[in-house]
């Protein structure tokens, strides 16, 4: 029987600087469990919109305090042996009173806990109350304890375990929270418990198979009677005699016909019921556990070549490129993510055609939700432990609590067929070869015993499985360089922070596991956020919304020669976000041109927590940025592009799909206003799960006027690619070369667009006609004497020519009209 606490909270300020208005205001508010501080006093009308201007700073005394949350429960004797107090999770410095007496202290935000307390239970009301430390305060307090260690930022994140990124991040908020972020509750019960349950399963000879290991808790510490462990799976079933006190077992059963679970775009998703049943030797049933598993093999080649050494991820025997997403936690403030809020984001990987999700090291492990839906669709995901952008202590208050949240964590998502690699840390391995923290640590420990010692032993022992990955990035050798393109993952950076986005070319990565370009979001999200007056991408409000070094700058230099520098803020706002989406897009085609040798790419980032210019695909507000519609194309399961090749331009086709590609390429040279130069037609032959590419002829690969000509490669097989030879700002386009209607449909609008010349980049800015508004495309190329129909998802009721407004309907031709050259 689980009795759920989740009624009749309240929160008060125990100690700390609260601000004098609210003096007499933070004894007895209403709390919500689960939850945190903050949502609570935002719920109450006691603070205002954290994400709102420059609320963030005004709001950090929340952190700096100590809270306590009480309530009261009435609990009736059930009869069972145990009743033990179940908290999934408290964030994060916490001590749990029960009617006046103490049952534990705990520090760790990433593990659950669970404690017999039924001699402190009794019938009637109960009292029980959870006080939180400051972990602003308990954070500096452990890092003089254990010693200043560098980290990413301002805060020592690094010397206690909560999630890094809730202490401020490069794209996140400085907004550390406290609360009971997780269920809680009291748990009745005799006998025995499943305690915890790994399926671990494989692929062996073609045949289907799962291991089962099961833990056992019994009430009593010397029970009189044993018991049995009932197990079936795809109509396969097995039992397990357990003798009194036994505390584990496991069993193997073999699922000859069940179909594999295969990653989108290679197959099925197929998924069995695994029933795990306890009963008692009379023939009572004292627990189960049941959930849905999916029989498949993984393992990760990082053999070395003649290149240097690959990381190929390899699905029941099948390569598998990857074209993923690096993923942060979906809200600032965690217990506000939901299944529904997965769905959507989850949602936008899939219809941007990613097949992978990275969960980041300075967040969160995620909910069973977050799982099961990439489960449902595909969605591989590669997990990272929590370690991020810091050196770590090995001492043993540390080491303890990774030891126990990395048990929890990989017994827990063991059933997830879609979890395919365990990785050590983000960029810490990195970071102690390149960022001089060896002359700050002296010989002090690093953290580098859970990359190469704790984290791979528990993986091996609990999930041997599952591959592991000592960090990101990382070389598979301790004689190479961990960023070294040619040898296992690399991430990208100095491209944002130092050069032009060509320089992506720079690079022949094996795989690269982060890189990005940053932009604003959604216009109806800044307008929600940030109120500087006049509007200014450097006013102090927007500033609190951009938390990258120089994030702007970087913007402002990052347009080199490819767009204009912007003359107003609409101008800023549509520029930088079709900057973005270009330089993400040139990275992504310049990597699949390379494959085989190159196996795939994790952009940084796919969701946002909040609003704030940053490299997401999707921002905070769940709107879908110009980089998103470039990541699907870009994405796509087959990528037509031209790319530079010793002698001339090629187009080069990827081919992503189980089918070979017999097709023809229409190459053409081509004037702005439409008339053809030149003209070849050639046969190509891609294999599945392969590549080719087309030497373009002298006639297409060279312009006689290149600021009014460009080339197209159509296939017949439907993909595309353009080459131009001249930036932008030296094309000779024209602003009026689009012309646009309106009219209402079903569920919206529909916008059609006709080219009279050549168009680059349209995109329907539909949230500046309503917040609402969605534009079910964008960043489309139309070339001269082209249309197309955008429907636009958005409330009755509206202008449709609204859509078609100059400030709404944007293109790259309007911040470069050269129709005077």
């Amino acid at each position: 029987m689980h009795l759920d606490l989740a009624t009749g909270w309240t929160v008060r300020l125990v100690t700390g600087d609260a601000p004098d208005h609210l003096a007499g205001h933070l004894d007895g508010v209403p709390a919500t469990v689960p939850g945190v501080v903050h949502t609570d006093l935002l719920t109450a009308g006691l603070i205002t919109d954290p994400f709102v201007d420059d609320a963030e700073a005004s709001l950090r005394w929340i952190g700096e305090s100590d809270w306590e949350y009480r309530t009261s429960f009435e609990w009736s004797d059930t009869g069972d042996t145990r009743h033990d107090l179940v908290a999934e999770g408290l964030d994060t410095v916490a001590h749990i009173e029960l009617n006046g007496h103490s049952v534990a202290r705990t520090a760790n935000q990433h593990r659950g806990y669970r404690f017999a307390v039924g001699e402190l239970l009794h019938p009637g009301r109960n009292d029980i109350v959870i006080t939180f430390r400051s972990p602003y305060a308990y954070a500096r307090e452990q890092e003089q304890l254990l010693g200043e260690r560098p980290h990413s930022y301002e805060n020592p994140f690094n010397a206690m375990r909560k999630a890094a990124c809730n202490f401020g991040w490069d794209w996140g908020p400085d907004l550390a929270s406290v609360g009971i972020w997780k269920p809680i509750g009291v748990h009745s019960w005799s006998g025995a418990r499943i305690a915890a349950v790994r399926p671990l399963v494989d692929v062996i000879d073609g045949v289907p198979t799962v291991t089962v290991h099961v833990d056992v808790e019994w009430a009593d510490a010397e029970p009189a009677e044993g018991a049995e462990l009932a197990f079936e799976v795809a109509g396969h079933t097995a039992r397990v005699a357990l003798s009194a006190g036994q505390t584990s077992a496991s069993t193997t059963i073999d699922a000859p016909g069940a179909a594999l679970w295969w990653p989108r775009g290679h197959g099925e998703q197929a998924r069995h019921e695994l029933d795990v049943r306890l009963s008692s030797d009379a023939g009572d049933e004292l627990s189960r556990w049941s959930r849905r598993i999916g029989f498949r093999s993984v393992e990760i080649d990082v053999a070395p070549d003649e290149q240097g050494s690959a990381f190929r991820i390899i699905v029941n025997g099948e390569d598998v490129y990857i074209r993923g997403a690096n993923w942060i936690p979906d809200d600032v403030f965690f217990p506000r993510i939901t299944r529904d809020t997965l769905q959507k984001s989850i949602t936008d990987a899939l219809e941007s055609n990613m097949n992978m999700l990275r969960v980041w090291g300075g967040g969160i492990y995620e909910s069973e939700d977050f799982y099961d839906l990439c489960d449902e669709y595909g969605i591989l995901v590669w997990q990272d432990f929590l370690l991020a952008c810091a050196a770590y202590a090995e001492d043993d208050v540390l080491w303890s609590e990774f030891e126990a949240e990395a048990t929890e964590a990989i017994t827990r998502l063991t059933a997830h067929p879609s979890l395919v690699v365990w990785n050590g840390g983000n960029e810490n391995i990195w970071g102690y070869i390149d960022w001089n923290w060896r002359s700050q640590l002296g010989d002090m420990t690093w953290g580098e015993g859970y990359y190469i010692d704790l984290f791979p032993r528990l993986v091996r022992q609990l999930a041997p499985n599952t591959p592991y990955s000592e960090g990101s990035p990382f070389s598979f050798s301790r004689y190479v360089h961990p960023n070294d393109d040619a040898h296992g993952t690399m991430h990208i950076w100095d491209v944002w922070n130092r050069v032009d986005y060509t320089h992506y070319r720079d690079y022949r990565p094996r795989f690269v596991s982060e890189f990005g370009f940053q932009g604003p979001p959604a216009w109806s999200t800044l307008e929600y956020a940030v109120h500087d007056e006049p509007r200014d991408p450097f006013g102090p409000d927007m500033l609190v919304h951009q938390k990258a070094d120089d994030g702007n700058g970087k913007l402002q230099r990052g347009l080199g020669e490819h767009l204009p520098q912007p003359e107003s803020y609409e101008d800023w706002h549509w520029t930088m976000q079709l900057n973005q989406a270009r330089a993400v897009a040139y990275g992504i085609e310049h990597f699949r041109s390379l494959f085989p040798l190159n196996r795939g790419a994790i952009v940084w980032q796919l969701n946002d927590c909040w609003p704030v210019v940053s490299w997401a695909a999707v921002d905070g507000l769940r709107h879908r940025k110009p980089l998103w519609h470039a990541l699907r194309r870009v994405y796509a399961d087959r990528l037509l592009t031209i790319q530079p090749r010793d002698g001339g331009p090629a187009a080069v086709l990827h081919n992503d799909t189980a089918q070979a590609l017999s097709t023809t390429v229409a190459l053409t040279r081509r004037s702005l206003t439409g008339e053809t130069l030149a003209e070849e037609r050639m046969p190509l032959e891609v294999a599945a799960r392969g590549g080719a590419e087309l030497a373009l002829p002298a006639s297409i690969a060279s312009a006689e006027r290149p600021s009014h000509e460009f080339v197209t490669a159509i296939a017949d097989s439907g993909e595309r690619a353009l080459w131009y030879f001249a930036e932008d700002p030296a094309l000779a386009l024209r602003a009026d070369a689009v012309v646009a209607t309106a009219s209402d449909t079903p569920g919206g609008y529909v916008v059609r667009v006709e080219a009279r010349g050549l168009v680059k980049d349209l995109m329907i800015l539909a949230d500046k006609v309503d917040a609402e508004a969605r534009a079910e495309d964008g960043l489309l190329t139309l070339l001269p004497g082209e249309s197309a129909e955008i429907l636009v998802r958005a409330r009755s009721g509206l202008d449709p020519m609204a859509f078609t407004d100059p400030r709404v309907l944007r293109t790259a031709n309007d911040l470069c009209d050269l129709r005077d050259a």
